[in-house]
């Protein structure tokens, strides 16, 4: 099993070259309501020489396919054949709220997203008019960025049997959140059955769940660190709607989901971060120190995972405290028995 760390925008260049030295294989950007995942993987593109760079994800209703295919050529010639395009379909609020753009239909939407960013990859002119998108005309989409490569992997963030079983069909990795081992191991069963209806073995395939992570002696306060982080996602839009949401009663706390939305209607945040269950956290994330995080990796890795990402985004702390827990997990990786 490999190490990638999510990365802020506050400290990337930093937290990236040391993940590097530190024997990270990838850095994840994500994309939401604080950064873009572009911006921040081309500043680290020039910063580094080795990691692979994911965008963890892309959000597929904030672009249409033909800019996803050019920034994900951009990127990847940038950085010499490093990058690796992370899409999901994001929150269904956020896709109407912040981009204007439809919701419906997730699976045939990706679906045909994914072929045409394949294709536009391909280098080939694209004409296409489809249930969802429709490129071409008089000026087809047509990249033109040298390329290092036409078969840049993609991967697919997922979280219901659907679509983990679409990943497995059309991608190239899994990017997973919110989830404990035996989740993993739900989830790669439904990505086999994908891989195995479009003919393809599980061989090759990047499963990647990502983390929130906090080090430190003592579980329960490094659980406080990542409070925040499980409001801020689960406060997300509709309760109903919210995957986060969805995620935490999967795992049988639906009446932590419940009185989580019940107090941040009622305008308590502090209430509704100090109210969750530290085995809640535990379940969902990595924390307390390097003996017992290793532990937890080696759980993932039985579970499948080939990439285990440590989201040190999610931990509300300082720059410096961010770069320990980098440090912290490297540290675990090697005491786990799973680094390759």
């Amino acid at each position: 099993m490999r190490l990638a760390v999510n990365l802020t925008y506050q400290g990337a260049a930093e937290l990236a070259r040391t993940a590097e030295q530190l024997g990270y294989a990838a850095v994840l950007a994500p994309e939401g309501y604080r950064s873009d995942a572009a911006s921040l993987l081309g500043l680290v593109a020039g910063q580094t020489e080795r990691v692979d760079l994911i965008s963890g994800v892309m959000q597929i209703p904030a672009r249409p396919p033909g800019l996803a295919a050019l920034t994900a050529a951009t990127l990847d010639a940038l950085s010499g054949g490093r990058f690796r395009l992370g899409l999901g379909v994001s929150n269904p609020d956020v896709a109407r709220g912040w981009y204007g753009a439809e919701a419906d239909r997730p699976l045939g939407r990706t679906r045909e997203y994914v072929a045409l960013v394949r294709r536009a990859l391909s280098g080939d002119p694209v004409q296409h008019e489809g249930r969802h998108y429709s490129v071409g005309g008089p000026a087809p989409l047509h990249v033109l960025t040298e390329p290092v490569r036409a078969d840049l992997p993609v991967y697919l963030a997922a979280v219901g049997p659907a679509n983990l079983r679409l990943a497995g069909e059309i991608a190239d990795g899994w990017i997973g959140v919110f989830t404990a081992p035996e989740a993993v191991k739900e989830a790669v069963e439904e990505i086999a059955g994908g891989r195995e209806r479009a003919g393809k073995e599980m061989a090759g395939f990047e499963v990647l769940p990502s983390l929130p992570t906090a080090v430190g002696p003592d579980p329960a306060a490094a659980a406080d660190l990542l409070r925040n982080q499980y409001v801020y996602l689960m406060g997300i839009g509709d309760a109903e709607r919210n995957v986060y949401c969805t995620l935490a009663r999967r795992l049988g706390y639906g009446r932590v989901a419940d009185d989580l939305r019940e107090r941040l209607a009622a305008g308590d945040r502090a209430g509704a971060a100090a109210a969750l269950p530290v085995d809640f956290i535990d379940r969902t994330a990595l924390i307390g120190p390097v003996p017992r995080i290793a532990e937890r990796m080696a759980e993932y890795a039985e579970a499948g995972v080939t990439t285990l990402g440590v989201m040190v985004s999610a931990a509300a702390t300082s720059a410096a405290e961010r770069l320990a827990i980098l440090r912290g997990c490297a540290a675990a990786w090697e005491q786990s028995g799973t680094a390759t």
